[in-house]
């Protein structure tokens, strides 16, 4: 409870002028006229801001397709172009990469240092506690949670804009709850993710309209099945099942639905289509565009996600499923188009992600490969207790062989830094072992600073550490090495690690009429929010962000204004 009491405090000034707002289909008391804001929007706002994140899709997704687009991507890329943004810190997951979006401040700051961290002071067996999560209240089944954005240490983009503008809609919808919930904030109108068969929200929400007729279409979809995606010409050369054990293997999908299948409609372009479906139709539940004051909609794409950690990001799957996102994206864009809306698109990714090793090893990096199982928990715990005498049950804690690791927190002092010397030296003499620091390292470093891709990895580090919840100690693996020892239907590739592959990420931002350009220097994620907040004339206190606005006009004006 001190640390939520913590969280409280921390959120203080920030939200204080946030106004809670009561379920979905409760009714609202009728307002007062509200008297005019002090502030008002830039002249020349947009009255909706779109902010598009694509789970997993990296700059070299970008790059590699780029020249196939001719829908959502194609118009996107007429606009401003960075194709080199990065998610800097070092744990490149999913929900630390949403926390940063629309924060404009890295995951050291948002207090989202993982999809999930050990925390041995929760009071149930599994110690692991989920990112956004309430971990206080018990759910009625014990493998379900309570979905929450309690963790989110500071406010988003909607959040500061409702502070202000009252009036304005702040509303999000994902495949993903923590994609959702990072993106849309503390104060959502609208929040939605997938959940079972279907879109879901917060604890003690009714479902809109747009969510209850969008789960009776997906639900007669399901029921049915549907047939195979089209393989698209240029895809043809991917086309190449890669063997991974037994009669197990990838390469050669074509997303076909089994009635009944809901993972596999996750796991595939439908996925993506339903959640961009749902916001069109939320678009106009709830009015979105129509305000004198800007309203912001965030969408988080998952499917290419699950279909890089599914299949990998090289075979015929990643092929289809970027291919349907285009035309996906340009059939939201155009539905936007025909309700005559002002709209500014800023589209990004939280991370980006490697292929799995069996297909890296034939395709010129034979360095790739999967890390032994000596790195997970109860190995080190073993290797540990055999060096100090200590008991080795549960010792080091982690959710798995890379990242965040923590020493078992009954340990008195002199026993703990005997262990912790312990397990630094066994990760440093570890072959797969590129970097392994301790919380006081990383405590002690300074601040990074400069460009993002010649950070160091204790930089990298530093970005992602917030002491209350970080690790011990902080696992870096060698780059190739694929923190999954063994892969499994669903599960043959990930991200998370420190390197490029993982960190860099496009941005790109559209807006009709604009000038495009392309800018390949580096540039951050955290630079997202300084760079609206300017757009629509938002003003926001000194230090409020890490990043810095980027200037959009391509000629010799500025979008920035007095927001350097």
């Amino acid at each position: 409870m001190a640390l939520r009491t913590f969280r409280s405090l921390a959120l203080g000034v920030a939200l204080a002028a946030l106004v809670a707002l009561p379920p979905a289909g409760v009714a609202r008391p009728v307002p007062k006229p509200a008297p005019a804001p002090a502030v008002q929007p830039a002249a020349n706002a947009p009255h909706l801001i779109v902010a598009i994140s694509i789970d997993q899709f990296s700059a070299d997704l970008f790059a590699q397709y780029r020249s196939h687009f001719t829908a959502g991507f194609a118009r996107l890329a007429s606009g401003a172009v960075f194709p080199s943004g990065y998610q800097s810190h070092a744990a490149t997951e999913t929900c630390p990469g949403h926390s940063t979006i629309l924060t404009g401040v890295h995951p050291a700051r948002t207090g989202i240092i993982a999809n999930t961290w050990i925390d041995q002071s929760v009071l149930r067996g599994k110690k692991a506690v989920y990112c956004a999560e309430d971990e206080t209240k018990a759910a009625a089944d014990p493998k379900d949670y309570v979905a929450s954005v309690g963790h989110l240490l500071v406010p988003t983009l909607g959040d500061r804009i409702k502070a202000l503008w009252p009036t304005s809609r702040n509303v999000a919808v994902s495949g993903k709850d923590r994609a959702a919930l990072m993106m849309g904030g503390h104060v959502i109108d609208a929040v939605y993710w997938w959940k079972g068969a279907g879109f879901t929200s917060l604890d003690g929400r009714t479902l809109s309209t747009a969510a209850v007729n969008e789960n009776k279409a997906l639900g007669e979809v399901l029921a049915q099945g549907a047939p195979e995606l089209p393989l698209p010409d240029w895809c043809k050369g991917k086309d190449r099942a890669v063997p991974l054990g037994g009669a197990f293997a990838v390469g050669t999908g074509r997303f076909a639905l089994a009635p009944g299948d809901k993972n596999g409609f996750r796991a595939s372009p439908r996925m993506d289509r339903a959640t961009l479906d749902l916001a069109t139709e939320l678009v106009d539940e709830n009015k979105l565009g129509k305000n004198a004051t800007p309203d912001v909609l965030s969408v988080s794409l998952s499917a290419t996600d699950y279909v890089g950690h599914g299949y990998g990001t090289e075979g015929t799957e990643m092929c289809i499923q970027l291919q349907q996102l285009d035309l996906a994206l340009g059939d939201f864009f155009i539905a936007l188009d025909q309700r005559g809306l002002d709209y500014a698109v800023v589209l990004t990714a939280d991370h980006g992600g490697f292929d799995l090793p069996e297909r890296l090893e034939e395709q010129a990096l034979p360095a790739a490969h999967r890390v032994s199982k000596t790195l997970l928990p109860d190995a080190l715990s073993a290797a540990v207790a055999a060096k100090t005498g200590l008991d080795a049950k549960d010792l080091v804690l982690s959710d798995g062989a890379s990242g965040d690791m923590w020493l078992r927190r009954d340990l008195a002092p002199a026993d703990k830094a005997r262990a912790l010397a312990a397990l630094k030296a066994e990760l440093l003499a570890n072959p797969e072992v590129a970097a392994a620091f301790t919380s006081d390292e990383i405590a002690a470093a300074p601040a990074p600073s400069g460009s993002p891709e010649t950070w160091s990895l204790i930089d990298r580090a530093k970005a992602s550490f917030y002491k209350p919840l970080s690790g011990d100690v902080v696992l870096m693996l060698k780059r190739g090495v694929v923190p999954i020892p063994a892969p499994g239907p669903g599960y043959v590739a990930t991200h998370g690690s420190p390197w490029d592959y993982d960190r860099r990420v496009p941005m790109l931002f559209w807006r009709k009429g604009m000038t495009g350009f392309e800018q390949p220097s580096p540039v951050e994620t955290v630079d997202i929010a300084p760079t609206l907040a300017a757009l629509v004339g938002l003003p926001v206190p000194a230090g409020a962000f890490d990043g810095r606005c980027l200037d959009l006009d391509a000629g010799p004006g500025t979008t920035c204004g007095a927001h350097p």
